[in-house]
């Protein structure tokens, strides 16, 4: 087991690859009362074609899938794991996202016992063809309620007006149509291509001892056999980088209308260097324009476009990226209008140098105030792990950014090409 201290965050993490394959990284604080545990595979809605292991030829499963066997490894022959979870007095859950699958437990006691029921259920699959059957119904009823929120809607209608082939554009759950034909040999399939132990991350923070807790998690998968695993091989159709749609919208019974311009980032992998220098500075020019101290969200309030619903977001990952900015507005057509056209105004702006200082300041600040939550730590760690980044690491790489890096980003970061707008308006 190696250890890593971190002097600028005074934070000590422990990491071990197991002989299977399992990374296991714990980060023991003891000040903590609570403890958290994530149990997360690179594996999310927009794995959809690939070469299932033992095969040769790729194959492309149902839309909605990865959410599906996330919900079914809860269920087993003959129990809950939620119940489990209970008599141990742990709050447990699971989440699906657009690249990863996560099973999650915190608990302020009975620690160990949580631990093993966290690896052993994720691990230990069982699917009948009644229980799928049943699973159907449970999610369609869960896809019908998402079409009936006009956030959501907001949300994936942007996405999928940006993106013409990418997977991303698949809401995560599927469709009803989609998670009606998924099989309980598909979630086999899935689930012993992408639950191998070399393709997934333990991560555990709170108040635990280190040594025990490593020992703890070797000695459970020495006791299992896990086939040994060859390269995932994923498929992506090519994505061109123009948005697939300028304009998208969608008739709903709203009483305020809606608006999103969504800013296509990325269509393609990005190498380690790139991908991080574009991810900060990316986060810090959204803020510089869009938070509340901005220049932008001035205008845009000043000429009543917006109200507290306003918000901005940006996701880069794997193989794709977006920003979204919007939010509420009496008025989407002049909103979307408006902040087109600001954004546009970037490519011949120049950061100076005393803003810039200041825009690191402020995300060092946010980071470190983000930090006290073991939950953002460990989701965190193992999303920019999975990319070949060290999420503790990020402090010493913004304070090497410099107003060059930012300024010739502002130069190529808007063109009209990579702008898509989303309204949902009232019927």
């Amino acid at each position: 087991m190696s250890r890593k201290t971190y002097d600028n965050i005074n934070e000590t993490v422990y990491l071990e690859r197991l002989d299977n394959g399992l990374t296991v990284f714990l980060l023991p604080k003891p000040e903590m009362s609570k403890t958290y545990g994530i149990f997360s595979t690179n594996y999310g809605s927009i794995d959809q074609t690939f070469v299932p292991i033992g095969n040769n030829e790729k194959i492309t499963v149902p839309e909605g899938i990865a959410h599906f066997l996330e919900h079914k490894l809860f269920e087993k022959e003959d129990r809950d794991v939620f119940t489990d979870f209970g008599k141990q007095g742990a709050s447990a859950n699971a989440y699906t996202s657009f690249t990863k699958t996560a099973y999650l437990f915190s608990a302020t006691n009975h620690i160990e016992d949580n631990v093993k029921t966290l690896i052993d259920f994720v691990q230990d699959p069982y699917f009948s063809e009644q229980s799928v059957e049943k699973e159907k119904g449970i999610i369609a009823q869960e896809i019908k309620m998402y079409d009936d929120q006009p956030d959501w809607q907001s949300f994936m209608g942007t996405i999928k007006t940006m993106f013409k082939n990418h997977p991303v554009n698949v809401d995560i759950a599927g469709t009803v149509e989609s998670i009606n034909s998924i099989t309980k040999d598909d979630l086999y399939t899935c689930y012993n291509t992408f639950y191998h132990p070399e393709n997934m991350i333990l991560f555990i923070a709170g108040n635990f001892d280190p040594e025990n807790m490593m020992s703890l998690v070797k000695e459970n998968q020495a006791a299992k056999e896990f086939e040994k695993m060859n390269e995932i091989v994923r498929d992506f159709p090519d994505e061109p980088e123009q948005v697939g749609m300028k304009e998208n919208k969608i008739v709903m019974p709203v009483s305020v209308s809606k608006c999103t311009v969504g800013i296509k980032e990325a269509n393609k992998e990005l190498d380690r260097d790139e991908f991080l220098k574009r991810d900060l500075l990316q986060d810090m020019l959204l803020n510089f324009y869009f938070s509340k101290s901005g220049q932008f969200y001035q205008e845009l309030y000043d000429d009543n476009l917006i109200d507290d619903s306003f918000y901005f977001e940006m996701n880069l990952d794997r193989n794709f990226g977006y920003t979204l900015i919007g939010g509420n507005s009496d008025n989407p057509d002049q909103l979307a209008n408006k902040i087109k056209e600001l954004l546009m105004t970037t490519n011949s702006e120049t950061i100076q140098e005393e803003d810039f200082e200041r825009m690191k300041k402020k995300k060092i600040g946010q980071l470190l105030r983000s930090m006290n939550s073991l939950e953002f730590i460990a989701s965190k760690h193992i999303h920019y792990h999975t990319l070949g980044i060290d999420f503790f690491d990020l402090i010493p790489e913004i304070q090497s950014l410099t107003i060059d890096d930012v300024n010739h980003y502002l130069k190529h970061w808007i063109s009209e090409e990579k702008l898509a707008v989303c309204k949902i308006v009232a019927e």
